[in-house]
């Protein structure tokens, strides 16, 4: 049987490599500190292969014909995409893919009942991919990346029990499907609060952004999910908060437990609640 090796999720705002500057010297250290311990877990755990679970901006697929969760199947995963580059200001990374776990992985959930694929080709990436792999230094850690980019924007968008259902369903793949003493880790990316584009965009709810990671860490995920709804994330900000989506998949993958957080800043210039936890397996 492979090994969840690690289980983490962060947020991935373009801010933090585009304007990470703007921020005041605390919060940018809060925020390196958090990063700098995500690097470590997976060096430390010993990750083979890494999944990045995160939204897709509607950069991989046409709105009418839109993909729950999309794995990236490709050998090597290069990035930031051209269009993205002016955001996030960032160097060019080519990180080693997986394509034997995201196909298995995929042939594993593809009777969940949402719409799910696997794509061969090189994905576009924004900060989804690129602000952990710049922030974390995924390209020194010596692991391996299969993305999966979820939908969190385009309706019908699979709420809280749905991914979470979803997250159910791809650990015990990653458990029973893949091959003997492989060990995979699991990063959500992305949230905590925004609304990017809209009329909140200069806000950040840091009220809700706390009140979050408070309920992930006390692990009573049954308050989780009848608490921190799609609806709910909605109201924290339209557009962005919904995110946090990627981090209700790593919860179902590991089940019921709580976590820590490894830091949280609000800083208007980021246009985004940033903050990061690993759960205790």
């Amino acid at each position: 049987m492979a090994e969840i090796s690690l289980a983490m999720a962060a947020s991935h705002a373009p801010g933090l490599a585009g304007w990470f500057d703007k921020a005041p010297e605390a919060d940018r250290a809060t925020v390196r500190k958090a990063y700098d311990a995500i690097h470590d877990a997976v060096v430390e755990s010993r990750t083979d292969v890494l999944l990045v679970i995160g939204n897709d901006h509607v950069a991989n697929a046409r709105l009418n014909d839109y993909a729950d969760f999309t794995f990236g199947q490709a050998p090597r995963h290069t990035g930031p995409d051209d269009w993205f580059k002016p955001w996030l200001r960032m160097a060019d990374y080519d990180l080693p893919g997986s394509p034997e776990s995201a196909a298995i992985l995929h042939e594993a959930v593809r009777d969940t009942g949402l719409n799910v694929r696997g794509v061969e080709h090189n994905l576009r990436f924004d900060d989804n991919l690129s602000v952990p792999v710049h922030m974390a230094r995924l390209e020194s850690a010596g692991v391996a990346i299969v993305p999966v980019l979820q939908n969190c924007t385009v309706p019908p968008v699979p709420d809280e029990r749905a991914c979470y259902s979803f997250g159910q369903t791809l650990g015990d793949a990653i458990r029973t499907q893949l091959p003997d003493g492989l060990r995979v880790g699991l990063l959500g990316s992305g949230g905590l609060s925004h609304e990017p584009g809209g009329p909140r965009y200069l806000e950040i709810d840091e009220k809700f952004d706390r009140w979050y990671l408070d309920l992930l860490e006390a692990g009573d995920h049954e308050q989780v999910l009848s608490q921190a709804t799609f609806e709910r994330m909605e109201e924290a900000g339209s557009g962005g908060t919904a995110e946090l989506l990627s981090w209700t998949v790593v919860m179902g993958a590991v089940g019921p437990r709580p976590c820590m957080s490894l830091g949280y800043a609000a800083v208007d210039q980021w246009r985004c609640g940033v903050g990061a936890v690993r759960w205790h397996l």
